[in-house]
């Protein structure tokens, strides 16, 4: 296993760590971020999630300079990002900090564009992401730290500028899973 898979599976494995930081109160305490409280346990939890969303970046950068790009590597480093963003997504939901119904809408384009991926890999092809999907990941990256962090900075100033951000999130979720299915519709024209 090469160091971009290795990276990625480390990103994999830092999602249950993830999830009991932010869902267990430690009892830590509050901190202030940028004139922002919140549990300790919170900040820790969003730095966690920033780091691990930075290894999506790290790996691919390291696969591409290195020609290490694998098809294991193009079907599970989106897998990771889909695991990483769905769990933060729904512990938004617990924490009340996002709507139910927005995070049932990327989550629900993330399964179905894992269902075409699964598909296409059946026909012997591997998709990797692309730039649609790419700015669709880091949307939702930026929206989900900012929310993770209660919106600081930019809670004291009282712009939503993590729900603004996750309002574009959910609008390149849409376009890029409508764009994949678009571009690859000829799987299910050659399915019958």
């Amino acid at each position: 296993m090469n160091l971009p898979n290795k990276i990625t599976i480390s990103r994999i494995l830092m999602i249950p760590v993830f999830i009991l930081i932010m869902v267990v109160d430690f009892g830590w305490g509050v901190v202030n971020v940028l004139g922002t409280d919140m549990p300790i346990e919170h900040l820790v939890g969003a730095l966690l999630f920033i780091v691990a969303s930075t290894t999506d970046w790290i790996d691919g950068y390291i696969a591409r300079k290195y020609n290490l790009i694998t098809n294991f590597g193009k079907f599970l480093d989106p897998l990771a990002d889909k695991l990483l963003v769905s769990a933060a997504l729904i512990i938004l939901v617990e924490l009340n900090f996002a709507s139910s119904w927005i995070v049932i809408a990327i989550i629900s384009r993330e399964f179905a564009v894992t269902g075409l991926r699964l598909i296409l890999a059946g026909t012997g092809e591997v998709v990797a992401a692309n730039t649609l999907g790419k700015i669709k990941t880091w949307t939702q990256i930026v929206a989900i730290a900012v929310l993770l962090l209660h919106n600081a900075p930019f809670e004291s100033i009282g712009i939503p500028f993590g729900n603004i951000m996750l309002w574009i999130a959910l609008f390149f979720t849409m376009w890029s899973g409508w764009d994949y299915f678009k571009l690859n519709k000829a799987v299910f024209k050659n399915s019958k």
